[in-house]
């Protein structure tokens, strides 16, 4: 099993998304998968040119050469790929954004046709990596993820990935609250990340049991 983050978040490693990976990666570790967590603060990505050469080339062909390719050498050897990224602005980070048009060379250039279509969509692949989505977002309400929700299932969907699990932080700058109170909280939380962490190496899935804890976020009692 293996496991590549694709992490979105401009503060990389100091970030408060980076603190529920590394989380979410060591409770997989802990079930003998192999984790990558790939921070795009680091990697050079140029914007996509819009050519669509890569179409006419084959997946993965594309006339700008850069950090994409490193990435995507991970990424294609991946069990499981994980998106991560905190909530700006209602969305995704714009660094993510940049990421995912240049992802454009590996993706299907046809529309594929929603679940609630009167045509069938066409399903997943077999040999495809199964797709994940990890946010945290610095208020309590979980609609501000309405928007992740519904561009990580369109991905899914378009690149024909199979979405496993989705993981939402609310309250997200708690996890770099220092106070001894606060990390009590915010620890009990992560190790529910964790669990989650342990389940999808092992069974590709988080439990609906671990789901409905993680939905309610950090627990101040």
């Amino acid at each position: 099993m293996r496991i590549v983050v694709i992490n979105g978040s401009p503060k990389g490693k100091a970030g408060n998304t980076n603190i529920v990976v590394e989380a979410f990666l060591k409770g997989a570790e802990a079930a003998g998968a192999e984790t990558v967590n790939l921070f795009l603060a680091e990697k050079e990505i140029q914007h996509c040119k819009g050519c669509h050469v890569c179409w006419q080339r084959g997946p993965g062909q594309c006339v700008t050469n850069d950090g994409m390719s490193e990435i995507l050498s991970h990424a294609g050897r991946a069990n499981i790929i994980v998106f991560a990224t905190p909530v700006y602005f209602e969305n995704i980070s714009g660094m993510l954004k940049v990421f995912m048009d240049r992802m454009t060379m590996i993706g299907s250039p046809h529309t594929q046709q929603p679940a609630n279509s009167e045509v069938a969509p066409v399903s997943a692949h077999p040999q495809a990596p199964k797709l994940m989505m990890i946010s945290t977002c610095g208020f309590a309400d979980r609609a501000e993820f309405q928007v992740l929700s519904h561009w990580i299932n369109r991905v899914a969907l378009k690149m024909r990935m199979e979405l496993i699990a989705e993981i939402y932080t609310t309250q997200g700058k708690l996890l770099s609250d220092s106070s001894e109170e606060m990390q009590a909280h915010v620890s009990k939380y992560l190790q529910h990340i964790e669990a989650a962490g342990k389940e999808v190496a092992k069974n590709m899935k988080i439990s609906d049991g671990t789901m409905k804890i993680l939905e309610q976020g950090i627990q101040m009692n």
